[in-house]
């Protein structure tokens, strides 16, 4: 296993260790989680960045990276919608975008077609996890900056999600639809 997967799994692992610090009961306990949900985001970016420049691009890190990227975010929005941090419906469009668009990607796989991510593909992705590193620290000064960028969030969402969808559309083949 090459140093890009590693990470990968590396983050995989963070999140038991992440939700663990997000329902402990002692002092710090939610800046501990964050700490521990920077690091693991951050190792997205390290790994993807390993895997170009050594060229280490392999199925199984096809396959794992945005499968970690998906179960981090989806934990930390699944701990802070529990805690009353977060509106359910926010968080439920924010999954959904996901399983779909893993689906329309593995229907494009099927039919051996790549596709990349979009530019604001990334502006979510980035949108998103600020919203999840404020929301999660629990700092009420920062808390309506937190919910602000959750909501600001949830459009980069919807419209990557529209945008992702009407530009890849011929996978789909809608004549049989």
């Amino acid at each position: 296993m090459n140093t890009a997967n590693k990470l990968t799994m590396l983050r995989i692992l963070m999140v038991p260790i992440f939700v663990l610090f997000m329902y402990l009961n002692i002092e710090n306990s939610r800046i501990i989680a964050t700490i521990i949900f920077v690091i693991a985001s951050f190792t997205d970016f390290l790994d993807g960045y390993i895997a170009r420049k050594n060229n280490l691009v392999t199925n199984f890190g096809k396959f794992a990276d945005p499968l970690a990227d998906k179960i981090l975010v989806a934990a930390a929005l699944i701990c802070l919608t529990e805690l009353g941090d977060v509106p359910a419906w926010g968080v439920i469009i924010i999954i959904a975008r996901e399983f779909a668009v893993t689906g329309f990607r593995i229907i494009a796989a099927s039919e051996n077609i790549t596709i990349a991510a979009s530019p604001l593909g990334k502006i979510k992705t980035v949108s998103q996890l600020v919203s999840l590193i404020i929301l999660l620290t629990n700092i009420t000064m920062i808390y309506k900056i937190g919910i602000v960028s959750f909501y600001i969030a949830i459009l980069f969402t919807i419209i990557s999600g529209v945008d992702y969808f009407i530009k890849n559309k011929k996978v789909l083949d809608l004549k049989n639809i």
